[in-house]
C-alpha cells in the first residue's frame, strides 16, 4: 500500500472549496499510513496546531479506558452501574449494566446535568441518583449525546480514585503520542477555535427527497449548546461525550496506534472487543448503527456512508464521528486513519452529512495497493 499524490490531491482541494467559498471559517485534515502522518492541512484562519472542538469524537478515547480498567479487573463490564456508583440504582436504575451505557442502550438518552455539575462530581452523582429511564434498558437504541459517557467517565474515577481526563491520557493518549484532549489549561501555548454558526437551514423539501422525512429529530445537540463550548469554563470541565479539543493529526495518529497496537496500547482482549458489533437496532433513519462498545464499523450492508464513512471503506474501518462533520477513522484494509475538523457548525445538516461522505471517500482512496 502506498500513498497516491493524484487523489491526495482531490482530497485537499475538496476539503479547501468549502473555506475558499466563504461557507467555513477554517478546517483541518490529516491523513496517516503506517504510523506516520503522511498528510496535513490546514485552511483558513488556522495553523495545523490549532486545536478544534473534536465534540463526539472524543468518546472512543473514554469508552476504551473504560473497557481497559475493566479488563484489569477494576470492575465487570457486565456488571449494574449501581455496583461502582452507589446510588446510580434509584428509580428503578439498579439493572442497567456498564455494558449497556457504553452501547447506548441504557434507557436515559436525555437525562440532564447542568453545565455547573460538569466540574462538581458529588453534584454529578446526585444527579445521577435522580436521573429516570425512558424506555426499558437493554431494549433498544437512542443515542446517549452527553449522559452514557458521564456516567463512564465517574466510573473511571471511582475506580481509580483519580480526575478521568488524567486517566484517560495517561492510558491512552500520551502512549500514541498525543497531547491531552480534555480539560485544556487555559494558559496553555496552544489556540483553541472558536466555534460559528454557518450556512443556511436545510431545504425541506430536498429532505425529504434524499432522506425519506420531514425534519430532523430534536437533540440536545442545539447549535447553542455546541457554541457554548467556546466559554472558557467549559472547555475546563471535561466533559467526556464532547468536550475534547485535537489537532487532526493528533487524531489521526491517535487512530494509528490503536490500529496496529502501537506498543502494547491495548490489551488483546480489548482490542477484539472494541473491533466487535454488539449494537445494532436502527437509529432514527432505519440504519443499523453497527456499533461495538467503543466504536462505529463501517459494516458490509452499503451503507457504511450512513455511519460516518465514505464510499470505499472496507467493512471493518471504525471510528466515531462529532457533530457538525468532524470525522475520525481508521481502516484496517490499507492501514490508513484519517481526520477531519472545522469551527464552522453548518447549519444545514443534509450539506454536512454530504460533505463528510464526500472527504472521507476521497480520504478512503488516497491509500492504493501497490
Amino acid at each position: 500500500m502506498s500513498l497516491d499524490t493524484a487523489a491526495v490531491g482531490h482530497l485537499v482541494a475538496r476539503a479547501r472549496q468549502d473555506v475558499e467559498s466563504g461557507l467555513l471559517p477554517a478546517a483541518q485534515l490529516a491523513l496517516a499510513h503506517k504510523g506516520e502522518i503522511v498528510v496535513s492541512e490546514a485552511f483558513g484562519d488556522c495553523t495545523p496546531a490549532s486545536r478544534f472542538h473534536m465534540y463526539s469524537s472524543v468518546k472512543p478515547a473514554v469508552a476504551l479506558t473504560a473497557l481497559e480498567l475493566a479488563a484489569a479487573g477494576a470492575f465487570d463490564i457486565e456488571a449494574p452501574v449501581a455496583d461502582v456508583l452507589a446510588g446510580f440504582g434509584a428509580n428503578g436504575k439498579g439493572g442497567i449494566t456498564v455494558s449497556q451505557v457504553m452501547l447506548h442502550a441504557g434507557g436515559f438518552p436525555h437525562a440532564p446535568l447542568r453545565v455547573e455539575a460538569w466540574a462538581d462530581r458529588p453534584a454529578r452523582l446526585e444527579s445521577y441518583r435522580r436521573w429516570r429511564t425512558a424506555w426499558a434498558p437493554g431494549t433498544g437504541f437512542e443515542y446517549h449525546a452527553t449522559s452514557a459517557h458521564w456516567v463512564l467517565a465517574d466510573v473511571i474515577a471511582e475506580v481509580t480514585g483519580r480526575h478521568h481526563r488524567d486517566v484517560i491520557a495517561e492510558r491512552l493518549l500520551e502512549p500514541a503520542g498525543c497531547q491531552n484532549w480534555l480539560a485544556l489549561d487555559p494558559a496553555g501555548s496552544f489556540e483553541v477555535m472558536d466555534t460559528v454558526p454557518v450556512g443556511s437551514e436545510p431545504d425541506l423539501e430536498e429532505l425529504a427527497r434524499a432522506l425519506g422525512v420531514d425534519e430532523f429529530p430534536e437533540t440536545e445537540v442545539t447549535m447553542e449548546a455546541l457554541t457554548a463550548f467556546n466559554h472558557p469554563a467549559l472547555r475546563a470541565a471535561a466533559n467526556p461525550g464532547g468536550g475534547g479539543m485535537a489537532t487532526a493529526a493528533d487524531l489521526a495518529r491517535w487512530y494509528q496506534a490503536v490500529l496496529g497496537n502501537q506498543d502494547g496500547l491495548l490489551r488483546p482482549e480489548v482490542r477484539r472487543d472494541a473491533m466487535t458489533v454488539r449494537q445494532n437496532h436502527p437509529d432514527w433513519l432505519g440504519v443499523p448503527v453497527n456499533r461495538s462498545r467503543v466504536f462505529v464499523l463501517a459494516g458490509a450492508d452499503g451503507r457504511a456512508n450512513f455511519r460516518g464513512f465514505g464510499h470505499g471503506a472496507s467493512p471493518e474501518a471504525f471510528g466515531h464521528g462529532g457533530a457538525k462533520g468532524q470525522i475520525g477513522w481508521a481502516d484496517p484494509a490499507t492501514g490508513a486513519s484519517f481526520a477531519y475538523f472545522t469551527n464552522g457548525l453548518d447549519r444545514d445538516d443534509l450539506a454536512l452529512g454530504r460533505r463528510s461522505v464526500g472527504i472521507s471517500t476521497r480520504a478512503a482512496a488516497c491509500i492504493r495497493p501497490d
